[in-house]
């Protein structure tokens, strides 16, 4: 099933301008002369706007959604820099590839070089790296669109709350989905230049040289799977539909696939092993255990269809009657079959989250964009009574009071507690009023070392994977029975200045903490609970001893005689 024009589309024509010969042919025009200034100027005005948007996104992100973007990214490229970070089981086993996460170390050391490696910067400049590559996604976004499409519809590609959300973490999946954007307009720009008619492309297929945008394509999806190797199940499905319709299928996989394929395999795999300190083939340890041992079950499973029913339709919120819309419209089979082979194939597997399904996330945008294109041409023909609003019109707002609220609220304000939390440890560190920390919570639920950035010791609940079935990991017995578990395992707990927790297990070890502890902050965290009980507010407390110490002398003899006057 080849990529196809728009125009030659079975069943009845798209709105004009939306898929006509004309436009076609204009947009054929187009491909074969990629140099056109305004057409660079075009691009670039779409990536300076892509630029600051997401740098404001960036900035904008200040919440906790999951553990990987601190704990197998940031705090890996912290430990490489700055000689100190946690290693979680994972990088035990050898199932993470060093590739992700040397990506921020650079960012790390030049922080370094430079002086700026504050509690600011530390915890901000990691996502607005990775706002940079979020813009380039939008951008290939954007080209993908008008490549398949047409301009029209690359306009109407709108960003989602979720995108707003996700993008621009330091998540390994937030980087798959920019690859995986980016590595598909290769492709298709390989299609297309295959089935072109310049005398370029005439030559070309007389060679039988391949494009170098599909070798630029394959070597993209070969970085996609370094850094998440189940990346696989997309560049299969489109590897394979042209395959099957490939005249030189030998060449094609043993002068393009295998020799790019080995060696971004040799170099990551010269990496994993310098860095692990043995030899180490990170995708297969991985492959071994999420798909074939289902290790991934561990930490949850889930019902098949909760892609389909919960999971994909919250991601794409409002925008799915759109995106539905503009598929059946478009009938563009190719990239909707995309989309339906990754959610079918990740809804095998036990265990499932959102992030995994983010990489064609993007694809429904440019489906919904489709449709809105359609609803601005029929406006373009029609009348509207006066003072009466178009469907198209009607349809933005909706879009906009669905998606910029949903956007806002969780990025600003759900589950932000414990990034706040780790942000204020870290600026009483560096004042010196911090020695060692306890965080008595369900594992990695606050960011670690590489948002603390000092050198002191620390100590969270443990939820290593057990080889034997049955037996419960120190998270899981905590939240059991919090009281008991604090006294057999940490006794009085004196041997730590400060411990975190959450309000709701707060009230079951009060009575241990309130003889040598006391409350010094609280921070809010959720106003409804996830998956555990509602966990409203993050709260700190502090040994009584250590309450005045690192201050100045002259204030703490202050505070002390005012205490003795109280007193008597």
């Amino acid at each position: 099933m080849s990529h196809r024009r728009r125009s030659n589309a079975a069943g009845p024509p798209p709105p004009e301008g939306i898929g006509d010969s004309s436009t076609a042919e204009a947009s054929s025009t187009e491909k074969e002369r990629p140099d056109l200034p305004w057409v660079l100027g075009s691009e670039r005005r779409v990536l300076a706007l892509a630029l600051a948007f997401r740098a404001a996104n960036a900035l904008l992100v200040r919440t906790y959604f999951n553990p990987d973007e601190h704990w197998q990214c940031l705090e890996v490229a912290h430990r490489i820099i700055f000689g100190y970070g946690h290693l979680t089981w994972e990088w035990k086993r050898g199932l993470r590839s060093y590739l992700h996460p040397f990506i921020f170390a650079a960012l790390y050391k030049i922080l370094s070089l430079l002086h700026l490696d504050s509690p600011w910067f530390m915890a901000m400049a990691p996502r607005l790296l990775q706002s940079v590559f979020a813009s380039f996604g939008d951008l290939y976004l954007y080209k993908l669109s008008k490549l398949i499409f047409n301009n029209h519809v690359a306009q109407w590609a709108l960003v989602n709350w979720f995108m707003f959300f996700c993008i621009t973490r330091t998540l390994s999946n937030s980087m798959e989905t920019v690859l995986t954007v980016t590595g598909l307009y290769y492709w298709f720009v390989a299609i297309e230049s295959v089935k072109g008619t310049s005398v370029v492309s005439k030559q070309r297929a007389a060679s039988k040289q391949s494009p170098p945008s599909r070798k630029m394509a394959l070597l993209i999806a070969a970085l996609a799977c370094a850094i998440r190797p189940t990346s696989a199940i997309t560049w299969l499905y489109v590897g394979l539909l042209d395959f099957i319709q490939m005249k030189s299928k030998s060449r094609f996989l043993f002068l393009e696939v295998v020799p790019l394929g080995v060696f971004v395999l040799a170099v990551t795999t010269f990496l994993d092993s310098w860095m692990y300190g043995s030899r180490v083939i990170v995708p297969l340890n991985f492959l071994k255990f999420n798909l074939f041992s289902s290790g991934g079950d561990y930490y949850g499973t889930h019902v098949f269809h909760w892609y389909f029913s919960q999971g994909f339709p919250s991601m794409i919120w409002t925008f799915l009657p759109f995106s539905i819309s503009g598929i059946l419209k478009s009938r563009e089979w190719r990239l909707a079959g995309l989309i339906v082979w990754v959610l079918v194939v990740y809804s095998i597997l036990g265990h499932k989250e959102f992030r995994f399904v983010l990489p064609v996330l993007p694809f429904m945008f440019m489906f919904s964009g489709y449709n809105l294109a359609a609803m601005a041409q029929l406006k373009g023909k029609g009348r509207n009574e006066k003072g009466r609003l178009s469907r198209l019109q009607l349809s933005v707002i909706l879009l906009i009071l669905t998606n910029v609220p949903m956007a806002l609220y969780m990025s600003l304000y759900h589950q932000r507690g414990t990034e706040d939390v780790m942000l204020y440890l870290s600026r009483e560190a560096h004042d010196g009023r911090v020695k060692s920390v306890l965080f008595l919570m369900p594992c990695h639920s606050t960011p670690y070392y590489s948002t603390l950035h000092y050198n002191l010791p620390m100590r969270f609940l443990d939820c290593t994977p057990s080889e034997n079935k049955g037996i419960l990991d120190e998270s899981d017995r905590f939240l059991m029975n919090p009281a008991d578990f604090v006294g057999e395992v940490f006794g009085n707990l004196s041997s730590f200045s400060h411990i975190v927790l959450f309000e709701s297990e707060e009230r079951h070890v009060k009575l241990l903490l309130r003889n040598s502890f006391q409350e010094v902050r609280r921070f809010f965290h959720s106003h409804f609970k996830v998956d555990r009980d509602l966990q409203s507010s993050v709260v700190v407390y502090s040994q009584k001893s250590h309450m005045y110490q690192g201050l100045p002398a002259k204030p703490l003899l202050q505070t002390q005689r005012y205490l003795v006057a109280s007193v008597s």
